[in-house]
């Protein structure tokens, strides 16, 4: 396959045009010509949906056994179906295929924005919901069932809108004075952690099952995430069964975030800047701290008895020493590929775990990382010694400082400890918001506010205190845990425009108690590149992965803990460019988002930045319960007495109704066909 036009030249509204050379292009070609018709032709939401689901059978299911040009075929057929669906223009004719990016224009009213992504969502959660083993566990959540509480289901954790309305309605009429203290009596909330296994002990439900169907209400697909993660409940005590309020869910943070690395100063520029600002001793007691922690990070023994090193090397490193730990990183990397044995990456219960550490560092994979961070360790170390800095003093320390080759040897310490500290003390907020009747009443805020709440740093201490850090412990050829420390949470909006869920959340510290002049507070810091892998359906993705694993020269990404972040995103752009396809515009979905950054730590970043020790709190986490308490009250005062004067508010509020037949906004909604309607009516 061939590109018609050079690489890189297109814009982000120039036409991609491929030459199809590839054996079965007369069939891709009419592929594309029923996409085109099907979608031209379809007239609401439900028949798209029909539409793409029949195109997306006859796009994988060409051939019970396929070739390699088979399974290529197959996968672009599904690539532009996936493009499709996310508003590309697709068109196929005399061997050409031509794909145009949607135009996003700039001048489009927030709720167009919102309603074209919104769109493009739906479509994918839709045909999420009519997968069997989906569909089958929302039906079965709905059915009450005998628990060790009684007979109970989903709607026992639904608040009935109509009650929640009318006792609001009566709070209110007794002045301002009465309203909060009975408005606190109407809805009290409480933070609920899911772990594995654990029960409601109002219904006898599994709480990772209340989670998992309410997550499915949620506009975008219901994906699991790897990494640390942490499940929330927010959960009302003032009522029957506990109602659920919100859901929240916290993940591991994205490696890569530049509008975020800016703003922490982990940035090239931003780096140096906070470092050269640094007192003199303190930055060179920095720079000995990170040299010496990191060389001791890592297991050395077996390149030593190999001669790939020398012990005079860690001390006075050469070029000649660094050349052959890069040639020794780049030969081990490719036995990976050829061979990447994953089993060798699991850890071995039959052996001692220091043996099992020991093993997993000496594998391909872990001897490559482990030689190219001593390169650079070797090189940045290197680099100090020759431009005297630890012997400078006044303006010569001022003058080596300034020195391209120190300020980059600044920037790779400051990217090793990002690498520490992104897995460790920051997490992503990848599910916030809260659930019918209580989002009418902002009850999205409070989840927001109850995220920031000393309860959520306690637990995850608690929780990942213990926890084994398996690639430091590979590195290191022995176990390795880091104490974990939350200061930072950070997330995106769904739309690319402002946030009504994020605006105007600002608490000052000092109205919870806390003596800090910080506030508490999402802070928007820029916008996302819009770059990424979401729109590519879990069908292209599997046929990726059946490609790769026939190409002859070893895969880069094999799904291993180790190879690198975000394997997915690698994995589809590997596939993307063995196919001669321009993987950087495809990968571009365009869907910018604005970014969020929330400070659990007024020393955030110097902790971040490994400058400091110990994080300055917003909120103590002594104090957990009181500050999930402090946190509601302000949200009752500051947002829920004002919405609940409104009788257009509680209107809305009222109409989530759990008398049959059940009207409830807090439903899944399952696709409208008649087998789903019927399922649901006989539950």
């Amino acid at each position: 396959m061939q590109r018609s036009s050079p690489r890189g030249m297109a814009s982000t509204t120039e036409p991609i045009r491929l030459l199809l050379t590839l054996k079965y292009a007369e069939e891709l070609t009419q592929f594309c010509r029923s996409l085109e018709a099907s979608l031209a032709s379809a007239q609401d939401h439900a028949q798209l949906r029909r539409s793409i689901a029949t195109l997306r059978a006859r796009a994988s299911n060409y051939y019970r056994q396929p070739s390699l040009p088979e399974l290529k075929c197959m996968f672009l057929a599904n690539l532009v179906l996936d493009l499709a669906t996310h508003g590309w223009t697709i068109h196929a004719d005399h061997g050409e295929l031509q794909l145009e990016p949607p135009l996003i224009s700039e001048t489009d009213s927030p709720e167009a924005a919102k309603n074209r992504i919104r769109s493009k969502h739906l479509l994918e959660r839709d045909e999420q919901l009519l997968e069997p083993s989906v569909h089958d566990f929302v039906l079965a959540s709905e059915r009450r069932r005998l628990t060790s509480k009684g007979w109970h289901s989903i709607y026992s954790v639904m608040r009935n809108g109509e009650e929640l309305a009318d006792q609001l309605r009566e709070a209110v009429r007794g002045g301002a004075d009465s309203s909060a203290e009975c408005v606190r009596r109407i809805i009290d909330p409480y933070i609920q952690f899911v772990t594995p296994g654990a029960m409601c002990s109002e219904t006898g439900l599994v709480l990772s099952d209340l989670w998992r169907y309410f997550r499915h209400t949620w506009v975008n697909i219901y994906r699991s995430v790897p990494g640390r993660s942490v499940m929330v409940l927010i959960r009302d005590r003032a009522a029957p069964g506990h109602p659920v309020i919100g859901i929240a869910g916290l993940g591991s943070s994205v490696v890569q975030q530049s509008v975020r690395d800016k703003w922490i100063g982990w940035d090239a520029a931003g780096a140096v800047a906070t470092l050269s600002a640094l007192p003199r001793r303190k930055l060179l007691q920095w720079l000995s701290a990170q040299i010496r922690t990191r060389l001791s990070a890592l297991h050395i023994k077996d390149l030593l008895k190999n001669g790939v090193l020398k012990l005079e090397d860690l001390r006075k490193p050469t070029d000649a020493a660094i050349a052959r730990l890069r040639k020794e990183s780049a030969r081990a990397i490719e036995l990976h590929r050829m061979y990447p044995q994953a089993a060798a990456h699991k850890r071995n219960t039959s052996v001692s775990a220091k043996a099992a550490w020991l093993a997993m560092a000496r594998t391909p994979l872990f001897r490559s990382k482990r030689s190219k961070q001593l390169a650079i360790l070797l090189s940045v170390r290197k680099a100090l010694n020759e431009s005297g800095l630890f012997r400078a003093k006044g303006k010569s320390f001022e003058e080596a400082l300034a020195t391209p080759r120190v300020q980059r040897a600044l920037v790779q310490l400051v990217r090793m400890a990002k690498a520490e500290r992104v897995g460790i003390s920051m997490m992503d907020i990848i599910v916030c918001g809260a659930i019918a009747p209580y989002n009418a009443l902002l009850g999205g805020k409070l989840v927001c506010l109850l995220l920031c709440s000393p309860e959520i740093i306690r637990y995850y201490s608690v929780r990942y205190r213990q926890q084994v850090s398996v690639i430091a412990s590979a590195m290191k050829g022995k176990k390795v845990q880091r104490d974990p420390k939350l200061v930072l949470l950070c997330t995106t909006s769904l739309y690319g425009r402002g946030s009504s869920q994020y605006n105007r959340i600002k608490v000052p510290a000092g109205a919870l108690g806390s003596s800090t002049s910080q506030s508490i507070a999402y802070q928007e810091l820029g916008t996302s590149e819009g770059f990424g892998s979401f729109h590519f359906s879990k069908e292209t993705v599997r046929l990726a992965d059946a490609i790769l694993g026939r190409s002859r020269n070893g895969r880069k990404v094999n799904s291993i803990f180790g190879e690198g972040v975000n394997p997915l995103m690698r994995k589809i752009r590997e596939v993307l460019e063995l196919l001669e396809l321009p993987s950087d515009l495809l990968l571009r979905h365009g869907n910018k988002r604005i970014v969020y950054g929330i400070p659990l730590a007024e020393n955030f970043r110097a902790f971040l930045l490994g400058l400091e020790r110990r994080p300055r709190y917003n909120m103590s986490p002594a104090l957990a319960s009181l500050g999930t308490s402090l946190l509601s009250d302000y949200w009752r005062n500051r947002w829920l007495l004002k919405r609940a004067a409104q009788p257009e508010v509680l209107q809305r509020v009222a109409e989530n109704r759990l008398s049959y037949p059940v009207q409830h906004g807090a439903q899944v909604p399952l696709p409208k066909d008649e087998n789903s309607i019927f399922a649901r009516a006989a539950g």
